[in-house]
């Protein structure tokens, strides 16, 4: 039998925390004196506690780790969470991904400028369009790309002509931001008269008064954008009314380097006192 301190030293994990694993029935020592209180472990829990060491440095909370310890010998259920696990891991390492080109692009900004970028907003007027839609919700709004990939080879399927321009443009219809679950509706503008289908819909949407910035550069500038267009709605009597949208000048599914986007960012306005 192992004393508390040698397991400990032997097995890589700290008493602090072997306790803990013994009060929520993950590790529990052998035996408890009754007497004194201490734990004493037996050799053969070093397997175990060598299974819980390898899960967590998979990324496996300690909920998750005492189902697995259940079916550890069962290759096929293992293969399932780990599997499970590495979807997971590649939808962190895409969103760290797009952190990364953030700070690139914030840095760059700030040597050129020695601050952030200023922003000229206009009023303009977006005209009534015939319009294919995919609307959904989506993940976040970081995965807005699944909705152009089912958009576009329909558009190319059923061979629909583009307008000059053709706005391509994605609508944010949640009534606040949101961190996940996000309605997002993908709209590419064209003429003639095509079939529906379960996801792409045909339709016209009407024209809209916005307050629109143009910037060239990665997404992270959105924020300053942003505050520029509710400066200007502010200083020029305007409120906001309706959902915000982005139109694609040029997109990631045109260029792979984000320096290169040229994204205008709308939203629909109205005079405050109308």
């Amino acid at each position: 039998m192992l004393k508390i301190g040698d397991f400990s030293k032997l097995s890589r994990i700290t008493i602090r925390m072997l306790r803990h694993y013994d009060e929520i029935d993950l590790l529990k020592p052998q035996t408890v004196d009754e007497w004194s209180g201490y734990r004493y472990y037996d050799e053969a829990q070093l397997l175990t506690a060598n299974k819980i060491q390898l899960l967590k440095n998979l990324g496996f909370g300690l909920s998750a780790i005492k189902e697995l310890l259940t079916h550890f010998n069962h290759c096929d259920e293992i293969e399932k969470y780990l599997k499970i696990r590495q979807k997971e891991l590649l939808a962190e390492e895409n969103e760290l991904r797009e952190r990364i080109k953030f700070i690139d692009g914030a840095i760059k900004n700030l040597k050129q400028e020695g601050n952030f970028m200023n922003y000229v907003v206009n009023f303009k007027t977006i005209p009534e369009l015939y319009v294919a839609s995919v609307r959904k919700v989506i993940a976040n709004y970081m995965a807005e790309g699944e909705l152009w990939a089912v958009l576009m080879p329909e558009i190319e399927r059923q061979k629909c002509k583009a307008v000059n321009p053709c706005y391509p443009m994605a609508v944010y219809h949640d009534k606040e931001f949101v961190e996940k679950n996000a309605d997002v509706e993908v709209r590419f503008a064209v003429t003639g008269e095509y079939n529906d289908t379960t996801e792409v819909k045909f339709k016209t949407v009407p024209a809209v008064d916005v307050a629109a910035c143009i910037f060239k550069g990665g997404y992270e500038q959105i924020a300053a954008v942003n505050e520029a267009i509710a400066k200007w709605a502010n200083e020029n009597g305007y409120e906001f009314n309706g959902a915000a949208f982005w139109l694609y000048h040029k997109s990631p599914y045109e260029t792979k380097n984000p320096e290169d986007y040229v994204t205008e960012v709308c939203f629909p306005v109205k005079k405050a006192n109308e």
